[in-house]
């Protein structure tokens, strides 16, 4: 049996390509069900910027990028309005929320919240599954779910979870289990020993 989570051997079996390109690390990987990945790494610090899935329609078509880690960028936007799929208007005055990793903790960023620190409310969820954000006024509620915990088979704790206001935007972090960060850093290493192209960026493309 091998050591390694289903996760990090899904990675390593998939077909891959690795691209250089502004400083950063952008691995495109194609599953055997014709699903596509692609994930960006910062050179310098290896962390993971973006996470990106792309699945086939019934019909055998591209659906628009998916972001799971990092923030749809305005071509990302007008390919999903094109694609029926998002109101680019709207997205830009409500709530928005977006996931930001960093090396010790989950991370998301929900923007054009103005209220106060004591009006949220952030919880785990009673199974475990999901982080549930609230306001007192009754103004605003997500739940945000974490894949990453999804795929390990792993439940939420609350003494795991923190979160901060400023700017109008509610942070929030959750630590990161011991063996998602040694399984993070195993791929990163994998990666580097990938053969690199510096030109172009097709297999990433978000188009």
């Amino acid at each position: 049996m091998s050591d390694h989570s289903a996760w990090v051997e899904l990675l390593k079996s998939a077909r891959k390509t690795s691209l250089l390109q502004d400083e950063k690390r952008k691995i495109h990987f194609t599953m055997p069900d014709g699903t596509e990945l692609c994930e960006e790494y910062d050179v310098k610090t290896n962390e993971l910027l973006i996470r990106k899935w792309r699945k086939k329609t019934a019909l055998g078509g591209q659906k628009p990028w998916e972001f799971e880690i990092g923030e749809p960028d305005l071509t990302d936007q007008v390919a999903a309005l094109t694609h029926g799929t998002k109101d680019l208007v709207e997205s830009f005055t409500s709530p928005k929320c977006f996931r930001c990793d960093n090396s010790l903790s989950f991370q998301w960023r929900i923007r054009n919240l103005p209220y106060p620190l004591s009006n949220f409310q952030v919880s785990v969820d009673a199974d475990g599954k999901s982080i549930v954000v609230r306001t007192k006024n009754k103004k605003y509620y997500k739940v945000i779910n974490i894949p990453d915990m999804d795929r390990y088979k792993l439940q939420l704790s609350q003494s795991d979870l923190t979160f901060a206001h400023a700017n109008n935007t509610l942070i929030i972090q959750y630590k990161k289990p011991e063996t998602i960060k040694k399984d993070q850093n195993l791929l990163v290493q994998e990666f580097k020993r990938m053969k690199t192209g510096k030109d172009g960026d097709t297999e990433c493309k978000t188009s």
